[in-house]
């Protein structure tokens, strides 16, 4: 019975040092993480884009907060509400995500359905950029992003 690496997500081992005891992996290029600047650029444009014109009246604001998290490659969309059984408890509702293919250099499109699981967007699959993304889920077309 011989001895095997487990299966790694982000692709090959690219080398294997005995002397340190590591393996390095080579990540996939899509699963690249954004830089600082792209993260404080990216924030900058949801708010400009979407949240000046989603954001709740202050007079909501216990009741609704907006939100978004920028990790690895993706970024996603949603809002805080109080828990309708417990309401000192907040869940997170989720809008939308996109995950940004740098080899291609687009953004893939998706929305949560009613089973939990975030789907791609048939209407749009990709954007060509994050603005685009941003308008797309604040049009919503559809009312697959904020019902």
């Amino acid at each position: 019975m011989g001895f095997s690496l487990p299966r790694q997500p982000f692709g090959d081992f690219s080398s294997f040092r005995f002397g340190n005891d590591y393996v390095r992996k080579i990540r996939d290029k899509t699963a690249m993480a954004f830089t600082e600047d792209e993260v404080a650029a990216f924030t900058e444009q949801i708010e400009r884009i979407l949240w000046t014109h989603r954001r709740p009246p202050l007079h909501l604001r216990n009741m609704v907060r907006e939100g978004q998290s920028i990790e690895g490659n993706e970024i996603e969309i949603f809002e805080w509400r109080p828990y309708f059984r417990d309401k000192s408890q907040w869940i997170k509702s989720a809008v939308a995500m996109t995950k940004y293919v740098r080899s291609r250099d687009v953004w893939k499109v998706y929305w949560r359905r009613g089973d939990g699981n975030w789907h791609p967007y048939e209407p749009c699959p990709e954007t060509s950029s994050l603005e685009e993304w941003l308008h797309l889920v604040n049009d919503d077309e559809h009312g697959c992003f904020w019902g």
